[in-house]
């Protein structure tokens, strides 16, 4: 037998008996939905078929005893449910591919098999608190994980119990009531003025496109995904700016994946050199002319990238990384990540003077407090060098006091 029971102006519960106990006593299982649609809410004979297709969905999950009463479900049972009905329709591709990892790899190892009501803050403390520890890195290197690998495991773990809460599965949050974990930022690893003089006379030696990548990671602070993920379309060469508008991450069975900026913040317009504007017409130049001999070959469909294979597909997101190292080694350069360029374009920008809420907005942080917190050491010391200006300003030199 099975019944559906108004619980609210927008909620259902729906009755299913699944037989009797020991005791002769009938069991009864029950799941509560919400209507959010207003339309449908107006149309009395809609909502009541759409509310006997639920219950009889629920029904046959009920008898194909698939059905799991949410105070037994085990916190690995119902990250499969996260993964279902949130994570695939609600995180990117990267994001989603990231999230698992740590979910596989660190988080259902400890909690899979315990009752997800039964997690509490403790729980999440003491998970932490080893995850700190000496040891704690699966990828065979000695030392402990970084803040921000800990932060971001606890990020993850506080959206999962996030929507348990929101679908009422659970009462609480036990990650809410768990102080967030601190991160605590590296100084960047940057090349000096001297250094970037080096890489650009090593560069002179390369191909035209990789010769045109590094520089522009080096002059805009673009990422990896940004460039690989850039058009001819967002590029002004009459302005001298390039819009950020889209990035390419990962690629899902060799094609990219091509996904918006997640922030408006990363959604920005970047002026460039006017040396580099005068480089960027060259080097359209040239791809237009290496067309020439692809016309029949064209796969990059409607896209025109700036970066890319000769048939138009666009690099893949490691390759910018694996030709800089190489590039590196080849020319006896010290190593320092792609990433790292963008690091450095950064740095060199304070030294110069330049603002932090401009670099910010170059560089497409979400907030100035992130740059400050990323490129406080550098910023620091061009403080000092500001307050040394006062050496040569100041009128009386105090300086034979008693």
């Amino acid at each position: 037998m099975a019944s559906i029971e108004k619980r609210g102006t927008n909620s259902w519960r729906l009755v299913v008996e699944a037989g009797y106990d020991a005791q002769g006593k009938r069991i009864k299982r029950y799941k509560t939905i919400r209507v959010e649609d207003k339309a449908l809410l107006r149309t009395t004979k809609k909502l009541q078929d759409y509310l006997n297709d639920e219950l009889h969905k629920f029904k046959i999950e009920v008898e194909a005893g698939e059905y799991i009463a949410p105070e037994k479900m085990t916190f690995g049972a119902f990250v499969e449910e996260w993964h279902t009905k949130y994570a695939l329709k609600e995180l990117s591709p990267k994001t989603l591919a990231t999230h698992m990892r740590f979910i596989k790899l660190r988080i259902l190892p400890v909690f899979g098999r315990k009752r997800l009501d039964q997690i509490k803050p403790f729980h999440i403390v003491q998970f932490l608190s080893d995850l700190s520890e000496e040891g704690g890195r699966l990828d065979g290197k000695e030392g402990r994980l970084s803040s921000g690998t800990i932060h971001y495991v606890y990020r993850v773990l506080k959206n999962i119990f996030s929507r348990a809460e929101e679908w009422k599965v659970i009462k609480g949050n036990p990650v809410a009531e768990v102080k967030r974990p601190k991160v605590t930022h590296k100084e960047v690893d940057v090349y000096d003025e001297n250094e970037v003089t080096e890489l650009f006379h090593a560069l002179e030696k390369e191909p035209i496109h990789w010769r045109m990548m590094i520089t522009l990671a080096l002059t805009t602070g673009l990422r990896r995904g940004e460039l690989v993920g850039l058009e001819w379309k967002h590029v002004n060469l009459e302005k001298g700016t390039i819009d950020v508008k889209q990035s390419i991450s990962m690629a899902i069975n060799g094609e990219p994946v091509i996904t918006e900026p997640k922030t408006k913040k990363s959604r920005r317009t970047i002026s460039l050199p006017d040396s580099v504007v005068e480089d960027l017409k060259e080097y359209k130049k040239h791809i237009h002319e290496q067309l020439e001999n692809v016309r029949d070959k064209w796969n990059g469909g409607d896209h025109f990238f700036v970066f890319c294979h000769e048939d138009g597909r666009p690099f893949y997101p490691e390759t910018p990384y694996l030709h800089f190292r190489s590039f590196l080694k080849k020319n006896g350069l010290r190593y320092i990540r792609f990433h790292d360029l963008r690091h450095t374009s950064a740095t060199l920008l304070i030294n110069q003077g330049v603002h932090a809420k401009i670099i910010s907005e170059r560089l497409g942080h979400a907030s100035i407090t992130t740059t400050m917190n990323v490129y406080g050491h550098a910023l620091q010391s061009a403080d000092k060098e500001a307050a040394n200006k006062f050496e040569n300003i100041l009128p009386i030199r105090r300086t034979n006091r008693k």
